[in-house]
């Protein structure tokens, strides 16, 4: 675990960020937009392993700093089905527990809220999360965080994005993104490796959600999952 020296500021907000979305499972604890201590796992689906672990290092360290945690952000998809249920479930009942509001932050605009600072002023971000085969979750944004194309499952091929490319830089990241680096061709088509939703990089938008009171209803809040989870029968499986 990353812990940041003790804490002595004029307290805002303490939020307890909870990312489960794809295979990295991460928490952080931010007092005022300042991330103190975070804990992440890049080994792949072991969320149900590590989350309660990692949860509970983070009211650890919040209790030892005498920290009273007023939110609980959670990134609420699109992702995988059981990464958003492990994480939203945990982060409802930790609202419930602790008497406090529910932040969700939804995945995709956290993975292009954590490059655009680097980029051109004329760049379009395209996160793409990892779905099957050819297919990803994805979206655009421009530098500001505004939608230029809604969230939606696709599956790509050479013309995806094609008039976008035409006019501007596009830049795609996540863990969807690399599949498709042989595909999309187009000269303003920008890959950027090893870019993964972490709790640490929700803190900023949670702090505004906090401040603006976007909460969610946490005894009918769902993640976003997109797409339907089908259950599949092994193929060798015997029925006597």
């Amino acid at each position: 675990m990353c812990i940041s020296a003790h804490c002595d500021i004029d307290l805002m907000a303490v939020i307890l960020h909870i990312e489960t979305s794809t295979g990295v499972c991460s928490t952080a604890l931010s007092v005022n937009g300042t991330c103190l201590a975070e804990n992440a796992d890049f080994t792949g689906y072991s969320h149900a392993e590590k989350l309660s672990p990692f949860v509970q290092n983070m009211l650890n360290f919040a209790r030892s700093e005498r920290l009273k945690i007023d939110a609980v952000a959670v990134s609420c998809g699109p992702g995988s089905y059981t990464g958003l249920r492990i994480g939203v479930s945990t982060a409802k009942g930790l609202c419930y527990g602790l008497d406090i509001p529910l932040i969700a932050v939804h995945t995709l605009e956290l993975l292009a809220n954590t490059v655009r600072k680097s980029l051109p002023a004329n760049a379009l971000l395209c996160p793409m999360i990892d779905a099957r085969r050819m297919e990803v979750y994805t979206a655009l944004f421009d530098m500001q965080l505004h939608l230029r194309r809604p969230v939606s499952a696709e599956i790509i091929d050479e013309n995806s994005f094609g008039k976008e490319l035409e006019q501007q830089p596009v830049y795609f990241f996540g863990d969807g993104a690399e599949k498709c680096r042989a595909v999309i061709t187009h000269a303003n088509a920008n890959f950027l490796p090893d870019i993964y939703p972490l709790a640490k990089n929700m803190i900023g938008l949670a702090e505004q959600f906090f401040t603006e009171k976007q909460f969610e209803d946490v005894a009918y809040f769902e993640p976003f999952y997109l797409k339907q989870f089908v259950a599949t029968t092994p193929k060798n499986k015997i029925i006597s």
